[in-house]
């Protein structure tokens, strides 16, 4: 917090989701100084609510937007084999094909084009699947709702975790990067945008950090700090960035609940609906709708949450009902796009403007093709500066933790006995942390209590909690509950049974006494308890206004 206002930086990135902890990254390798700023947690918009999919996209085929679907296609390779293989990993998908002969051709040939497209970044390649060869694959599913399938491969991330990753690798690099520090005005040099002035909420200080350029890169929020830097109307049309918020609804179900060997992508009559493996758990969604309501902390209604419903169990032998639903959570795409336009029909094209001198404005994407992104944004500060800066050099530039990964993951088991944990919770470490799970073996080694389980959430350890204080930027308890755990998603009780023990393994490592324990543990309860009642409601302003009410009540309990 002290370096924010003690230098001029040649970059300030405002917001912390993937976006903007990829450009951190992509200035600072190229040598430039940088500062980021974000005013909750990372990845606490948009960037912690995906599908958790890193993939090209198979519908946008049908769009013909062939140059997305390749740049995708090479991120994710890049992703897989040397960027983050320790974070994100290749999945496969069954697509159920309910026509004999033109379907099985016409999706055929898209996979097998969207196989091409990814060239020498590519997985394994598909393959046609005759019904009796999916049903022993997927035996959850109806034998009359199809005729046969087709396996191909994408990959998954936990996408909270990689943004908070990213940022820690920008951070290791040199970049200063802070959490709990809203913009609240920016500072001008006549018509130059030369930095912001932001609030540190953990202490109430304002703070006035410089900065040769600025890149806004806040997602569904891009317009709000647009308006913030005076730039009411872009100069011409061409300047002009649009976003609008597509919400997306997930449900996150048991793993025996629906017996499948592979993850499913349904066709539904507006999008698609995947069905993605989530450790002992599925992810099951979309939804893909407007939302213009409360953007940081969108709300899923009775509705959605039935059209998720009504849709998977058209395939299934076993209906899903309400009682099965472990976890809900709901994630806003920032589209680029026309005000009253479907947002079905939004470009995930990214646009990047200069609007004004010393502001660069990043807006559109998808989660996938976040270091493109960053890369074009920084592309376009540079020549702010006024000199020469390197090219992105990010394409070979491995996130913490890729580093050694597999010389690591080979010597697991000597881990687990230095640790003395199972050899399967070493595993899992090295799929959240990578190499670096060699600092949580030290801490275990000092304090071999910390390698239990953590009662009421027994897939994480408690070593994990300490070192989310210790090594990755968490400052309360949400933090730790939603974002560098899922426990929020995971946990039946969205881990109130677990928050007691977690907030006492932060005590000291946060300085907290015993009434902010209390506090702590009293607004993420509020939290969930707001979450659950919005889900009550049958449309989103009603939705909106229970979840308001009932975060606004926790604010002035605190």
């Amino acid at each position: 917090m002290r370096a924010l206002g003690e230098q001029e930086f040649d970059l300030l990135v405002v917001g912390g989701g993937v976006v903007g902890a990829g450009a951190a990254l992509d200035a600072v390798s190229r040598g430039l100084s940088v500062a980021l700023v974000e005013a909750r947690d990372l990845a606490a918009g948009t960037s912690s609510r995906s599908s958790k999919l890193i993939h090209g996209g198979l519908r946008y085929l049908e769009q013909f937007d062939f140059r997305l679907v390749r740049e995708a296609l090479k991120e994710r390779g890049l992703l897989v084999s040397r960027l983050a293989p320790h974070l994100v990993r290749p999945v496969s998908f069954l697509y159920p094909l309910r026509h004999r002969v033109w379907e099985r051709f016409y999706i055929g040939a898209g996979i097998t084009l969207y196989d091409t497209l990814a060239g020498k970044y590519g997985l394994r390649r598909h393959r046609q699947l005759t019904l009796r060869r999916t049903l022993e694959k997927a035996p959850a599913l109806r034998r009359d709702a199809l005729v046969g399938s087709i396996e191909y491969y994408d990959a998954q991330v936990d996408d909270a975790r990689f943004t908070m990753m990213v940022a820690k690798t920008a951070a290791q690099y040199g970049a200063v990067v802070t959490t709990r520090t809203p913009v609240i005005g920016f500072l001008r040099d006549g018509d130059r945008v030369a930095g912001a002035r932001v609030r540190d909420l953990e202490s109430g200080e304002e703070i006035e950090v410089r900065a040769r350029a600025v890149v806004n890169a806040t997602g569904v929020w891009t317009e709000e700090l647009q308006r913030m830097a005076g730039v009411a109307v872009a100069r011409t049309p061409a300047e002009q960035v649009s976003v609008r918020a597509s919400k997306g609804v997930h449900l996150v179900v048991p793993r025996e609940r629906i017996r499948l060997d592979t993850g499913l992508i349904l066709r539904t009559e507006k999008s698609v609906l995947f069905v993605i493996p989530w450790g002992p758990h599925w992810i099951v969604g979309t939804t893909d709708t407007a939302w213009d309501l409360d953007k940081a902390e969108p709300a899923a209604t009775h509705a959605d949450v039935d059209y998720i419903l009504d849709h998977v169990n058209a395939v299934l032998n076993t209906p899903l009902t309400r009682d099965d639903i472990e976890g809900v959570y709901v994630g806003l795409r920032p589209l680029i796009g026309q005000s009253g336009a479907n947002t079905v029909k939004l470009s995930r094209e990214h646009a990047v403007t200069r609007p004004v001198p010393g502001l660069v404005i990043v807006a559109g994407g998808k989660y996938t093709t976040y270091r493109v992104m960053a890369q074009d944004a920084v592309d376009a500060a540079v020549e702010e500066l006024g000199h020469p800066v390197p090219a992105s050099v990010t394409e070979r530039v491995p996130i913490i933790g890729a580093d050694g990964f597999e010389a690591v993951r080979n010597n697991r088991r000597r881990l687990a006995e230095r640790a003395g944990i199972p050899v399967s919770r070493v595993e899992h470490l090295l799929g959240r942390y990578g190499s670096r799970v060699e600092e949580l073996i030290q801490i275990l080694e000092a304090a071999p209590g910390l390698g239990d389980p953590i009662p009421g959430a027994e897939g994480y350890l408690k070593v994990e909690a300490v070192y989310a204080a210790t090594h990755e930027g968490a400052l309360h308890l949400e933090d730790v509950m939603v974002r560098r755990t899922r426990i929020f998603i995971e946990e039946r009780d969205h881990g109130l049974a677990a928050s007691q023990e977690i907030a006492e393994l932060l005590t000291p490592v946060l300085g907290w006494d015993a009434d902010t324990v209390k506090r702590e543990i009293a607004d993420y309860r509020q939290h969930v308890q707001a979450d659950e009642a919005a889900q009550r409601e049958e449309d989103d302003a009603a939705a909106n206004a229970v979840r308001l009410r009932g975060l606004t009540s926790s604010e002035a309990m605190s």
